[in-house]
């Protein structure tokens, strides 16, 4: 499912135009990217947790060349699935 098909679906089974839930969807993307952003995290109960992760420096190396390189650290977004998402799975 891409961005075009979930805001169909939201469109459809919230009853609203395709226009208001494609802002929903932008202002619950943008709030998730603003708050990680100043390194919280949101959490949706019975769907999981969005929040930000470290992952520290390291040296990598090119594929091409076999050169040693450095790879600087940088912040991660993670998920982590709540129960009641994982039991609907299963």
């Amino acid at each position: 499912m891409n961005k075009t098909e979930l805001i169909d679906h939201i469109a459809k089974s919230a009853d609203i135009s395709k226009a208001a839930s494609a802002r929903a969807l932008d202002a619950v993307i943008g709030a998730v990217k603003t708050t990680l952003k100043k390194n919280g995290s949101v959490t949706l109960v019975g769907f999981g947790t969005f929040s930000v992760g470290k992952r520290a420096a390291r040296t990598g190396r090119n594929p091409r060349t076999g050169d040693a390189i450095k790879i600087k650290a940088a912040k991660v977004p993670k998920f982590k699935p709540g129960k009641a998402l994982k039991d609907a799975l299963n």
